[in-house]
């Protein structure tokens, strides 16, 4: 199992006149290996799940485990860490560093890491061909469309080999061509790199794709659907 949330509950404004609760006592389980898309309106709480899920933020109450380890009581030099080496993250804005190459965009985790040049340049190169942008690597970014964009942030999300990915509305900010070709790359690193990927989006169609869908509406989970080797009984609570 890579990810274990028991009753997840966010606020904001905490004991304040105008507290906000986002998530609402949230269960999950999520097996390794699997392509998982959470659906929901905007204001339903998925990019509040997503920051929950990638260490960027922490629960007001409640528990969640990643391969075990309890990242509510981590100190944030090691969140920083486990982010850094357990997840690669894509978002819809793609935040490419605009003044060095697709490449170096790339080796930029591996360098975090202490991953030596030619060693992360290497590997960089292995990731550019992989999302097919290997004829595009020493451009800058302003020189690359946004389908392109999008794949060389893929690329970066995999530079220090994740057990998971989270990706943020990849294809939010794209035709619908070029986000079915970034689907593809989601598809394909799944099945041929055996990468946990969790897919945030509102697009039902592309959610389809997936092997679970799990539909959140005001900070809870409503439907799950596709949940293999999970019993009901383990997750109470998760399924609204």
């Amino acid at each position: 199992m890579v990810i274990e949330l028991h009753n997840i509950v966010k606020k904001y404004f905490i004991g304040a006149p105008n507290e906000l609760t986002v998530l609402k006592g949230m269960s999950l389980g999520i097996e390794e290996g699997t392509f998982i898309s959470i659906v929901g309106q905007s204001g339903s709480g998925k990019s509040t799940l997503m920051n929950i899920l990638g260490a960027l933020d922490r629960p007001t109450e409640g528990d969640y485990f990643l391969d075990g380890l309890a990242i509510g009581e981590q100190p944030d030099s090691e969140l920083s860490r486990i982010r850094n080496q357990k997840i690669g993250f894509v978002f819809q804005t793609f935040n490419l560093i605009p003044r060095i190459s697709a490449l170096a965009n790339v080796e930029m985790p591996m360098f975090y890491k202490g991953i030596g040049r030619r060693e992360r340049r290497e590997r960089a190169k292995e990731l550019l061909e992989l999302v097919e942008m290997g004829d595009r690597m020493t451009h800058m970014p302003n020189e690359l469309s946004g389908g392109q964009k999008q794949r060389v942030a893929i690329a970066r999300a995999l530079a220090n080999d994740p057990a998971m990915i989270l990706a943020d509305e990849p294809t939010g900010a794209l035709d619908t061509q070029t986000g079915n070709l970034v689907m593809d790359i989601f598809l394909r690193i799944n099945e041929e790199e055996k990468k946990t990927v969790l897919l945030i989006t509102h697009n039902e169609i592309l959610a389809k794709q997936t092997q679970r869908v799990i539909t959140i509406s005001d900070g809870m989970i409503i439907s799950d659907t596709g949940l293999v080797g999970i019993s009901a009984d383990a997750w109470e609570g998760g399924i609204a």
